[in-house]
């Protein structure tokens, strides 16, 4: 056996080894809840929701969900704000998309997280199929609607398309956020972080059956 002192097993594991420093997008991550603790969280929410749908790769909730924890009564008035800058964000897209995509399309793919050309040929397939509820599914469920957005400009999908399809979407997935904080309050957090993505992949289901009984109705 080896000399020295022993090792038992309630011993603490050796501190000389250097902790994993966390990756890009955790530092991203920390980086945008961070504006929770500052007297800018508003302008940063929107922002950051305008960046997320055309480059940005966090998505929105995680700040508003860190406001509207804070300040329940307010939570509809950052939905409001996420879905607005959300929307002129994705306009944003469609322009990248429509006018500069010869230039910058190079960078985006080697760059921006989710943007590869395999995406945009599945989007292509999708908005062939239907265009609309293809954009109103990537607004309201987890799919980086950045990839939609751009490609909608350079497939050149009917702006007013995308206009509305983002509107609804976008602001339904932000606005049931907020309800969901408004009703409950903060504890709540945990059960958004941990089922909110499942929660509107259910609701985008009924809206999306909503539509059609409507269509089959009238």
């Amino acid at each position: 056996l080896p000399t020295g002192e022993p090792v038992h097993a309630s011993d603490p594991p050796p501190t000389d080894v250097a902790a994993k420093p966390p990756g890009l997008l955790k530092r991203l991550y920390l980086w945008v809840l961070h504006w929770a603790e500052t007297p800018y969280g508003t302008p940063a929410l929107f922002l950051l929701s305008f960046a997320e749908s055309s480059f940005f790769p966090i998505p929105p909730d995680v700040l508003q969900i860190a406001l509207s924890v804070s300040k329940p009564k307010r939570s509809f008035y950052y939905a409001a704000v996420s879905g607005l800058g959300s929307v002129l964000g994705g306009l944003a897209g469609w322009i990248i998309g429509f006018a500069f995509w010869a230039v910058v399309g190079g960078f985006f793919f080697a760059h921006i997280p989710g943007v590869t050309e395999e995406n945009f040929a599945k989007v292509r397939d999708l908005y062939q199929a239907n265009a609309f509820l293809a954009l109103l599914g990537a607004a309201f469920t987890p799919i980086p609607f950045k990839v939609f957005t751009i490609s909608a400009g350079v497939f050149e999908i009917s702006l007013w398309i995308l206009l509305v399809a983002s509107t609804i979407g976008r602001l339904g997935r932000f606005m049931l956020v907020a309800a969901f904080i408004y009703a409950f309050g903060p504890s709540v957090k945990t059960l958004l972080d941990k089922y909110f993505e499942l929660a509107t992949l259910a609701f985008f289901a009924l809206l999306v059956l909503g539509f059609v009984v409507i269509r089959y109705l009238l």
